[in-house]
């Protein structure tokens, strides 16, 4: 491996207690939604609906967005991604925990960090078919802006939540807003904002789902990652958000960030490297981060996209850096893929895997790959879970590893 795939690391990261979190996805709105589902194997994938694509797959929906709008200050950010932004914020109390850390530090210290990949690009396809018959003319009312620019959703975001620290968002395809923690932390050393609100946003749209049918990537049925049957991913949509600050500074919730690894495959634009290289140099990044070693880690919540290669691929690194006694699963046959929001939805998730003691088993895999060397499991498993490490793994060899335990 070339220098470029070097640990920078060099030593323990202080932790960041993660004070709040909220999310809404195809299981439903808000944590107690998800946590039942995961524990009663209620999965939330559907047929694909015409007004999304025409195809014959299954994906994540968030049922009743498109009754929903943004609320009337912000009118002008309205698009899909931007209600489920919306939706996710209003969830579990996140917007009082984000008012209080606003009164402790005041509004310009607290940053905004969110990923994305799609952002509001469904607008801009509503505006290109309402668009005049006669000039071709876009319809007056959409705003590339307040919708499809990539940071139209951190604007609004900073916006609803009356900040105005530092704010950017991240866009590495599906490591996105995994990568918005490791972000705020460096944000944090340097004493460039005392707590931040990370996430993700990715709304379903034609170009994503076409474009991956494109790839032939999806699947005609609920995706099955890690099954030896397996034959494409669901996509999905989904928002979540979470707040970091330093520990002791907020109520806290008892979990805490306590590593994260990044790497870049660079090898090509949408296959991850065939030996995993990149995404075990995250992994072990993010474990030296976190001051552990593997076998300290409870849970691995894999990329698990549930396509040929990308799951192979990652199985291959797991088994390398944690061998075969480390239970892994992937939750994308609960949410399906949602892009961008990945990192959030999958970080929530290994919260609650955290404060409630189970492991969820990979939903819809019936029979693990052979090929496979890791422990895949495939049915839910009561358990104290103290730390887990959740993988998100992009495009263009974009790896992001985090690492949540309980404080």
């Amino acid at each position: 491996m070339r220098d470029r795939t070097r640990a920078h690391v060099t030593m323990p990261l202080a932790p960041l207690s993660v004070t709040a979190t909220a999310a809404v996805n195809a299981l439903g709105r808000g944590r107690a939604a998800i946590l039942t589902a995961l524990q009663q194997r209620r999965g939330g994938l559907a047929p694909c609906g015409a007004d999304i694509a025409e195809l014959a797959t299954f994906i994540g929906r968030v049922a009743g967005i498109e009754k929903e709008s943004v609320a009337e200050p912000w009118r002008a950010f309205d698009c899909r991604n931007n209600r489920l932004a919306q939706l996710a914020l209003r969830q579990d109390g996140f917007e009082r925990a984000v008012e209080s850390a606003r009164r402790r530090y005041g509004a310009g210290r607290i940053a905004v960090l969110i990923g994305t990949s799609t952002s509001g690009v469904h607008e801009t396809e509503r505006a290109y078919r309402e668009r005049d018959p006669r000039t071709g003319a876009l319809p007056a009312i959409f705003s590339y802006r307040h919708t499809q620019d990539v940071f139209s959703v951190g604007d609004f975001v900073r916006h609803y939540l009356a900040l105005t620290g530092p704010a950017f968002v991240i866009s590495t395809a599906c490591s996105s807003s995994a990568k918005t923690f490791a972000a705020a932390h460096r944000l944090l050393q340097l004493g460039l904002c005392d707590a931040a609100v990370v996430g993700g946003v990715d709304s379903l749209c034609g170009t994503t789902l076409y474009g991956f049918a494109s790839l032939e990537l999806v699947a005609p049925s609920p995706c099955r990652p890690g099954d030896r049957q397996r034959d494409g991913i669901s996509i999905g949509e989904g928002a979540g958000f979470a707040l970091l600050e330093r520990p002791g500074a907020g109520a806290g919730s008892g979990i805490a960030l306590l590593g994260y690894g990044e790497s870049s495959d660079a090898y090509h634009m949408s296959s991850p490297h065939p030996d995993g290289a990149g995404a075990e140099l995250a992994m072990a990044q993010a474990l030296h981060s976190a001051g552990l070693v593997a076998r300290d880690i409870d849970y691995i919540n894999l990329h698990g996209t549930a396509s040929r290669i990308n799951d192979a691929v990652e199985d291959r690194a797991v088994a390398r850096l944690f061998g075969a006694d480390t239970p892994c699963s992937s939750t994308k046959g609960w949410t399906g893929h949602t892009l961008g929001a990945a990192g959030i939805i999958e970080a929530v998730i290994s919260c609650l895997c955290l404060e409630h003691g189970f492991t969820p088993g990979s939903l819809n895999t019936t029979q693990v790959d052979p090929s496979f060397a890791s422990r895949v499991i495939v049915e839910n498993e009561a358990r104290p879970v103290t730390r887990v490490l959740t993988n998100s793994f992009g495009f263009g060899g974009s790896n992001c590893s985090l690492v949540f335990g309980r404080t």
